[in-house]
């Protein structure tokens, strides 16, 4: 891609590895210093396939919204495919996060999501996120809590058409115990902050 379009791709380095929160973060903060007005990101594993990450651009266009978050419904004629496992776990964790936030998010882990250039989310960019594992929650939590902070009603939720599981995942039990854990710290950090 960036050979056929080098004037459009970027390649920020992150050397050491520094997880995947810290390259979203690294990477949302370059496109707002090189003035992009919409950002966002999709997983590496293209399970949201390219074409719905553009969609959720056309949508966030198509509105005053702060920000669109992808979202894995399983409805008819759509294509969602999730091992049963891995949705009733994604449930839980939403709920529990939903909770912790004071607002109902269905799919917060959905890894595709982009977002409007805001005061909000200049904000929430500006230091490195406590967690490896939830840090879309606590990205969102960000945007919705302090100065210049977005509303609910300035960040919505869009169904995905097409979302495949992509088998050989990293999420293991073990991280959804550490997502939980980075959960309790970012819902403890923001009572510390109000």
């Amino acid at each position: 891609m960036r050979t056929r379009a080098p004037e459009r791709v970027r390649v920020v380095a992150l050397s050491p590895n520094q997880g995947k929160a810290e390259a979203v973060r690294t990477g949302l903060r370059a496109a707002l210093t090189a003035g992009c007005r919409q950002v966002g990101y999709l997983d590496a594993d293209l399970s949201t396939p390219p074409e719905e990450l553009t969609r959720l651009f056309e949508v966030l266009a198509s509105g005053s919204w702060g920000a669109v978050l992808g979202s894995r419904v399983g409805l008819l004629g759509w294509e969602i495919e999730r091992t049963p496992a891995r949705h009733y776990l994604g449930r839980l964790f939403a709920t529990t996060a939903s909770l912790a936030q004071g607002i109902t998010v269905y799919d917060t882990q959905c890894g595709a999501k982009v977002f409007r250039s805001t005061e909000a989310l200049t904000r929430a960019l500006e230091s490195p996120f406590l967690s490896r594992w939830a840090f879309d929650v606590e990205l969102l939590s960000r945007l919705t809590h302090g100065p210049n902070a977005l509303t609910p009603g300035e960040i919505r939720e869009e169904p995905l058409r097409v979302w495949h599981h992509v088998h050989g995942s990293k999420l293991t039990p073990r991280h959804m115990l550490l997502a939980a854990k980075d959960l309790a710290r970012i819902a403890w950090n923001e009572r510390r902050r109000r």
